[in-house]
């Protein structure tokens, strides 16, 4: 039976999203999307008091969807996928996996949004970037570069559904997890001190999307790279990233990840040239 719930068991989520992991390799459900539970709807589907299917939907966000593989093909999917269409949303699918695809060609629905993930081994040298005349790299300091760094991305990311949002309370909910890490935030400065550009890079504790047949261990991530649009300086991309990179594989990791809209391809130039490669493609379905 589905029913909308406004409060969701949490711990009856992480198991139906470790299911799907252990299946599918790839989590149905974003990590953002789960440290945010509190402030979306929800679908859920019970099976004798256990919990089978979910359908999150957040505030601003497409809906995600997971269902428990044991009870796949018996039309829960289906059923999800039709409530949130008639709540007018759009879908995320990680992964794209067959049974996604299948599903969205049988109701019609097409690709809106692509969003690929990229990776690199940190084992094989980094390139060597030359930061530009009158710029240097320094880390974030906490209770000053914030205004700064806000104003940069809000520039940066104008055209961006989720990181065009970060704002004061954002920022600060990010600043204070516990995998925040200011040695890895790294801006770029001019001569006043101004910021350019930045990368704030994020260690992940357990690799949510290990390769098949491997153990899920820690992976380091670009989690946002963004220059200003306005800065008369250029190059900033490159050197911002290798400082980044080095940071994550002295920290001891093996393996540096990233998530990128697949139509920049401005950005997805630089990554390539980075030595990152396509690994895993997320999309977002609608009507």
């Amino acid at each position: 039976m589905i029913e909308w719930c406004r409060s969701v068991p949490r711990a009856a989520v992480a198991r139906l999203v470790a299911e799907c992991v252990a299946v599918d390799g790839v989590a149905p459900l974003s990590g953002h999307v789960l440290a945010a539970l509190d402030d979306a709807r929800y679908l859920l589907v019970n099976d004798g008091g256990d919990l089978v299917g979910v359908a999150v939907l957040p505030a601003h966000d497409p809906a995600e969807l997971a269902v428990a593989p044991a009870f796949r093909r018996r039309g829960i999917g289906g059923a999800l996928v039709s409530a949130v269409l008639a709540e007018g949303a759009s879908i995320w699918a990680h992964g794209n996996g067959e049974p996604a695809r299948r599903l969205a060609a049988r109701r019609g629905l097409r690709v809106v949004r692509e969003l690929w993930q990229l990776r690199r081994s940190l084992d094989v040298a980094l390139p060597v970037a030359d930061v530009p005349d009158g710029v240097r790299i320094r880390t974030f300091r906490v209770g000053f570069d914030e205004d700064a760094l806000l104003a940069v991305n809000a520039r940066a990311f104008a055209w961006h559904p989720e990181q065009g949002r970060l704002d004061v309370a954002g920022l600060a909910a990010e600043v204070a997890q516990d995998w925040f890490d200011p040695a890895g935030f790294f801006l770029a400065v001019d001569s006043a001190d101004r910021v350019l550009g930045f990368h704030w890079t994020k260690v992940h504790a357990v690799d949510s999307t290990p390769p098949s047949g491997s153990v899920a261990g820690p992976v380091g991530e670009i989690y946002v790279l963004g220059v200003d649009p306005a800065a008369a300086v250029r190059g900033l991309g490159t050197p911002l990233s290798v400082a980044g990179l080095e940071y994550l594989r002295d920290r001891g990791l093996a393996t540096a990840m990233l998530y990128v809209e697949a139509d920049n391809v401005r950005a997805v130039r630089l990554y390539e040239r980075l030595g990152f490669d396509r690994y895993l493609t997320d999309v977002v379905y609608a009507r």
